[in-house]
Order: structure tokens, then C-alpha cells, then sequence
């Protein structure tokens, strides 16, 4: 749909920058910048969150643009003019490219994660019912487990929210801590930590 949008923005540029060279340097130059602005800003929000080293490269070139279009260096302008479309297409390609790769990520993380908790939450009933721990576990770990279990849990419902919500990077991030806690919580009661968390 972004890359849909920002082909029709750029063909709609590309013909008001045409349309605009016979009125001489001046219109030409702020058809191109326009055009090429107007492609940027399509992508500008997924861009600045998946690929933001990338997304500021191409807004510097724009600023640089515009601000020869202030100076009235239209014929650099027009000179540069031509790099602007390729450096947001590529842009929206990688921004495209980043988001399809957190999101297979997070497919993989959610699923086996949730089983993972499952089986950290039995084992915590489990001991909590027994009259004593076994001699590996310690009070202090039992309770640092417990927390750990509960962190595990509400960083899981925020991780699924944040996914929910279309911040595919923030659910990664979360689950990733996930990941990581459930490992530690596993050690910690002396349980099998699976590869998939290592």
C-alpha cells in the first residue's frame, strides 16, 4: 500500500516538474524539490521508526535542497534534483524491508513464548504448593522467580498490545525481554532452558 501511494505522488511529481520547466529554472527546481517532498513525506513516519539513519540521510538532502531554493541556486538544485526520487524509493524500500523483518521476528517469538510462560507458571504453582523447595532452590530465588514471572507477564500483554497497536518494533523489543527474563527465571528454578530462548 506505502510503496502503491508513493508511485502515484512520485508520477504525479514527475508531471508537475515537467510542466514546470518551461517557466523557467526558479519553477523547475521547486516542481522537482516538491515532488521529491512530497514522496518523502508518504514514508516519513515508517522510515523515521525502522530505518531512521536512512530516513535522515534523505531528509538532510531535502533540507539541502530546499535550502538552495532559499538561496536561489536553482540550477544546482535542478543538477541535484534527479538523486532526491531514487534516495526515497530506496528509502521506502528498506523501511519496507526492516518492518517485514521485525514482523517475522515477532512471529516467531509469539510463537513459542506464550507456551514458555505457561510452563514457567506451572512450575511456580507447583512449588508454591509444595510444603518445601528442593534443596537447589533457595527462598531468595523462589521470590526473585516469582517477581521475575509476573515482570515475564506484563511485559508479554504490553509486547502483544504494542503489536496490536502496529508498533511492530516496540512488541519485538518487549518480547526479546521476555525472552531473555523467561531464560533467567528458568535457571533459576532449575529448569531445562530450551534453545529457542538461549
Amino acid at each position: 500500500m506505502m510503496r502503491k501511494l508513493l508511485a502515484l505522488v512520485m508520477v504525479f511529481g514527475l508531471g508537475t516538474f515537467v510542466a514546470a520547466c518551461g517557466d523557467g529554472g526558479k519553477a523547475a527546481a521547486e516542481a522537482a524539490v516538491g515532488a521529491a517532498q512530497s514522496s518523502f513525506d508518504v514514508v516519513k513516519a515508517e522510515a523515521s521508526t525502522y530505518v531512521p539513519d536512512q530516513a535522515k540521510t534523505v531528509q538532510d538532502a531535502l533540507s539541502a535542497a530546499t535550502d538552495g531554493l532559499a538561496k536561489g541556486n536553482y540550477a544546482q538544485v535542478l543538477a541535484d534534483a534527479p538523486t532526491l526520487a531514487p534516495k526515497v524509493s530506496a528509502l521506502a524500500e528498506a523501511a519496507a524491508a526492516k518492518k517485514a523483518e521485525l514482523t517475522k521476528t515477532w512471529t516467531d517469538l509469539s510463537a513459542g513464548l506464550p507456551a514458555v510462560v505457561r510452563v514457567i507458571q506451572s512450575r511456580v504453582d507447583m512449588l508454591s504448593k509444595s510444603k518445601k523447595l528442593p534443596p537447589s532452590i533457595s527462598a531468595d530465588a523462589f521470590t526473585g522467580a516469582k517477581s521475575g514471572l509476573e515482570t515475564i507477564t506484563k511485559t508479554w500483554a504490553d509486547a502483544s498490545d504494542a503489536f496490536k497497536s502496529g508498533n511492530v518494533m516496540d512488541a519485538v523489543a518487549k518480547a526479546q525481554a521476555v525472552k531473555a527474563k523467561a531464560a533467567e527465571v528458568m535457571t533459576s528454578l532449575g529448569m531445562s532452558v530450551p534453545d529457542a530462548l538461549r
